[in-house]
């Protein structure tokens, strides 16, 4: 009985470290994520030197806590393998919902291409300048470049995506459109895509308004809705798309 608690604990602390490692420190793990929980593998320090690999990567605006545009690096390795799905962790604290879209661009991506996923492994690495990245509104950029690392494909860097990805391979609406769409422009993109209906956003205004109640004067605050036009107010070319296949014909090179 003593030995198999020991063991326990020993194989706690391990797991334990290698999260601390992820989470604090700057070494790199494998995470597979599966359906019972994430396998830990030994650390894979060099993901550019895999033979018989493509690769496609993209890059999506983000928003961080503080409500500043984040650059967020998004890569995808395809190798010879077994069905695996594998995630590259650095310095990040990575969400369940963000393994949900990387499960789900798997599946999309397989269906689009029509490919037996079987025989490939998928390596995806997250890169960003922020210490939580939500998962769901970077969906479909990493089924775009899924597919774009499947098909070696190269993306065009002066499109980026915004939105999430639903299992039928349509985009779903996010939030942050406005701001997401001015960190797109300044990251150096020229075009951005959003989800069918978000090129027009409404915003509020809050306004003070004051009248004469009698010999009292009465103020209250109001919340005045205004619609923006996003290419307007930002100067990048807004284009809604509403399924994945529609996304590839701005942001696939032929």
């Amino acid at each position: 009985m003593k030995t198999t608690v020991i063991i326990i604990l020993v194989a706690a602390i391990v797991i334990a470290s290698y999260y601390a490692g992820v989470l604090l420190g700057s070494e790199t793990i494998i995470i597979e994520t599966r359906s019972t929980g994430p396998v830990i593998y030994k650390p894979y320090s060099n993901l550019t030197n895999i033979p018989n690999a493509t690769t496609a990567s993209i890059v999506v605006p983000a928003i961080d806590q503080s409500g500043n545009g984040v650059a967020t690096n998004l890569t995808v390795q395809v190798v010879p393998g077994s069905g695996k799905t594998l995630v590259n962790i650095d310095k990040l604290l990575f969400w369940v919902d963000t393994q949900n879209s990387i499960r789900t661009a798997r599946f999309v991506a397989e269906d689009v291409l029509t490919l037996n996923m079987s025989y490939y492994d998928l390596v995806f690495a997250i890169e960003a300048n922020a210490t939580v990245i939500e998962g769901p509104s970077a969906g479909a950029a990493l089924t775009v470049a899924t597919i774009a690392a499947l098909g070696n494909k190269t993306i065009n860097q002066d499109v980026m995506i915004t939105g999430t990805i639903n299992s039928d391979g349509t985009i779903g609406s996010v939030g942050e459109i406005l701001a997401k769409a001015s960190a797109a422009r300044d990251f150096g993109a020229t075009m951005f895509l959003v989800p069918a209906t978000q090129s027009i956003v409404v915003t509020y205004e809050l306004r003070r308004h004051c009248e004469e109640v009698g010999w009292t004067e009465v103020c209250t605050t109001e919340n005045i809705p205004k619609e923006v036009n996003i290419a307007n107010e930002t100067g990048i070319n807004i284009i809604e798309v509403a399924n994945i296949e529609e996304a590839l014909e701005y942001i696939i090179k032929p």
